[in-house]
């Protein structure tokens, strides 16, 4: 989805137009210290992929998996810096494949390189640097997806108004690009568009439009000859989207079109709230699980059962990780989601491309190093096997009364559970734990005395629920009191609630007024968006209420805020907007 993919800050922009196309310019003509060697026809050409690509779409889609998005560079707007990533090089599809992925989805948007008048020419340098980008990809011996990417939002919307200048635009665009590159091996793979949306229009018109492009991409490509006859080509759903009209519809295209060489590809982020921690979808529940396996199903017997290979061209969560911001998903219930996605996406026989926007979420492009290479652990692993999980990855241990056992609920996902380590020392089952029906994990009292120690606030130990494959689940034993807030005033453009968190974590906050309507920016759930409506500031011990909330509030009238944090505890807070005034109470007792 274009809003959901741009950081929310970038670093400054890179060198002005001009220069980057000169400097892609003299990397195409073998300036640069590149691999790329000069052909007798003066161009520059890289080593050819030693991928032996099978007959057969659904063989060769799944010798895809998994792969990798270079998300956010040659796609970025205005230029492939513009939205904190450094250029891409060599060594990186290096990393990539010594990291175990077998193919990369590389998104472009080529708007802007491109005449916005008839014949529509892409620059030529730019074109250029592309095809470096993507013969670095396939000389690692990876496939490589190729697409049109943001000019979906950026011109292509646009064709419900202007159908001809739109489609002319876009058959120019595949045109150029099935030409540059027809004589590439068939491990580069075309996407006709990304999340294709046509948002001012019916339903109806949008599902021909989107039939139209994908009729049009899939007739200009095999009719430009060399390696683009039985190239692969993948075709997309409405705005990526896998619910099932769409994907009937997409499958009806496919169909027609008689070519046993053709891709169905969709999207997934996982159900709404959980993905981005609003209307209360702080853990990773049944209604997340649900949706997660009726996509999947979805994809396998609309297409899979039916003999056309599904890419699920993106994955990953809309609000996490991010490492610019406080955490919005809990870190145990995200671990839960990607394990299931794998274990879904393999019974299904999808391949899938994780979406890296690089800087400030998996993959560090600058050191070529994982984020968070324990998180990169439980994707990689869910790639071929199930992990165990639990209930919860905390147990919450007050420090203002006595130590009193504590449970957890196991989630075995098809293992078997070998025990509780702590360290390199095994917990012992009836002294230190009880596990009653293979499931039921309790802590006993005496274990979490031990645990807890001298009893600061926060995270005094960490356990390890190991199982017969997979990863083992930690268990952090955290020391709390029930968090206080302090009144305080403040203005509609900035207001902070102080806050002594006292070892605890918020996880979402409920926002009313007194006749019961939702208050805050989004007014279909009182429970707000993580980040967007209010956001935690532990180490200056304040909740930040975000100005899009402060302005949204109705004056002179007080709105109760309830916030829930992970221990369990729930604290209610009346706010007040009056002109430029804002005061906030503590309601005591809550």
């Amino acid at each position: 989805m274009k809003d959901i993919r741009r950081p929310s800050h970038h670093r400054s922009r890179g060198p002005g137009r001009l220069p980057g196309l000169l400097m892609a310019l003299l990397v195409v003509l073998g300036l640069s210290g590149s691999t790329a060697i000069a052909a007798p026809d003066g161009t520059a050409r890289q080593a050819a992929s030693t991928v032996r690509v099978p007959a057969r779409a659904m063989d060769a889609v799944a010798g895809m998996q998994p792969s990798w998005n270079l998300g956010n560079t040659l796609d970025a707007i205005p230029e492939e810096t513009s939205w904190g990533n450094p250029k891409a090089t060599r060594e990186l599809f290096k990393t990539i494949r010594a990291e175990g992925f077998r193919s990369v989805r590389i998104p472009v948007t080529w708007s802007a390189y491109q005449a916005i008048t008839a014949p529509y020419t892409i620059d030529a340098a730019y074109m250029s640097r592309v095809k470096q980008v993507v013969d670095w990809a396939l000389a690692e011996n990876l496939y490589v997806v190729l697409n049109v990417h943001h000019d979906s939002w950026q011109w292509i919307d646009d064709m419900p108004a202007d159908h001809d200048g739109v489609l002319a635009r876009f058959n120019s665009t595949w045109t150029q690009i099935s030409k540059a590159f027809r004589d590439e091996p068939r491990t580069l793979i075309f996407e006709s568009v990304n999340e294709p949306v046509f948002e001012k229009t019916t339903a109806e018109q949008k599902t021909k439009l989107l039939r139209e492009l994908n009729t049009s991409f899939h007739e200009i490509v095999r009719s430009s000859g060399g390696g683009n006859t039985d190239r692969l080509l993948m075709m997309s759903t409405e705005a990526g989207t896998p619910s099932q009209n769409l994907m009937d519809d997409l499958y009806t295209t496919i169909k027609s079109r008689n070519d046993r060489n053709l891709i169905a590809t969709v999207h997934y982020y996982s159900w709404y709230p959980f993905s981005v921690n609003i209307a209360g979808g702080t853990h990773y529940d049944d209604a997340a699980q649900n949706d997660l396996d009726d996509a999947f199903a979805r994809m396998r017997d609309t297409f899979v059962a039916r003999g056309i290979p599904v890419y699920l061209g993106e994955y990953g969560l809309l609000g996490w990780p991010d490492h610019n911001h406080p955490s919005r998903v809990e870190r145990g219930e995200a671990l839960k989601y990607y394990e299931h996605l794998g274990h879904a996406a393999r019974l299904a026989g999808v391949t899938t491309a994780l979406w890296d926007p690089g800087a400030w979420a998996y993959l560090n492009r600058e050191t070529q190093k994982w984020t968070d290479p324990a998180l990169f652990a439980w994707i990689k692993s869910s790639w071929t096997t199930r992990s165990g999980t639990a209930s919860f990855d905390k147990v919450f241990v007050a420090k203002s009364s006595a130590i009193t056992a504590k449970g957890l609920t196991l989630n075995p996902n098809g293992t078997k559970f070998w025990g509780l380590w702590h360290g390199k020392t095994k917990l012992v089952e009836g002294r230190d734990y009880t596990l009653f029906d293979k499931k039921r994990l309790t802590l006993t009292a005496r274990t979490l005395t031990r645990l807890t120690g001298d009893r600061e606030y926060g995270v005094n130990a960490t356990l390890q629920a190991r199982f017969s494959r997979g990863l083992p689940w930690e268990i952090d034993v955290v020391t709390y009191d029930t968090p206080e807030l302090s009144n305080a005033t403040g203005t509609a453009e900035k207001f902070t609630i102080p806050t002594k968190y006292q070892g605890d974590l918020l996880a979402t906050m409920e926002a009313t007024y007194a006749d019961g309507t939702n208050a805050g920016p989004t007014d279909w759930t009182p429970y707000q968006e993580f980040n967007k409506a209010f956001r935690p500031d532990y180490p200056n011990g304040t909740i930040i209420l975000t100005t899009e909330t402060l302005k949204s509030l109705r004056d002179g009238e007080a709105a109760t805020l309830t916030f829930h944090f992970y221990s369990g505890a729930k604290l209610k807070y009346k706010v007040t907007k009056s002109g430029d005034t804002v005061t906030g109470t503590a309601v005591k007792g809550s």
